[in-house]
């Protein structure tokens, strides 16, 4: 995980606010190059976008890494991680991020417990999404549950 800063920076925010859609690819190629071997029961599991972003952006940012990144790596791309909410985390503080994140998931279907799932998302900053989403995935039946994320932007 990078820091969110420079080129990065540059390239995320164009990919999530100015629709440069074609920048999953290298956004997709660092997590593959970054990441170790996985075995071959792992599921690829995107963290879901909020449904405005989708329909503004034309796409669920998230989802088209996690599917170049499964052909990459021959790895099948969940989607039963879902949102349950269409609250946003940009601007807001650690506190309301939290409080968001308890309730901003579900999941479609009992997952397998013999799976490993491996959570994806672009950015991290407190922390609270990735710790809710795994949480909603254990709830599931998930029992192994890795994090990658591209980059890390703590909270200013």
């Amino acid at each position: 995980m990078a820091p969110r800063r420079d080129q990065l920076q540059r390239l995320i925010n164009s990919f999530k606010f100015t629709n440069a859609k074609a920048a999953y690819r290298p956004l997709a190629d660092l997590l593959h190059d970054h990441l170790p071997e996985l075995p071959s029961n792992v599921r690829i599991i995107p963290v879901p976008t909020v449904s405005a972003h989708v329909r503004q952006r034309g796409y669920d940012h998230m989802l088209l890494i996690a599917r170049r990144l499964g052909r990459q790596r021959r790895l099948r791309v969940d989607t039963s991680l879902q949102r349950a909410t269409s609250t946003m985390q940009r601007g807001a503080g650690k506190r309301q991020r939290t409080q968001q994140a308890k309730v901003a998931f579900t999941c479609s279907r009992p997952l397998d417990p013999d799976a490993i799932y491996l959570l994806i998302d672009d950015v991290v900053t407190t922390g609270a999404t990735v710790k809710y989403a795994a949480q909603t995935l254990r709830d599931a039946g998930a029992i192994t549950i890795w994090v990658a994320s591209i980059s890390r932007q703590p909270l200013d």
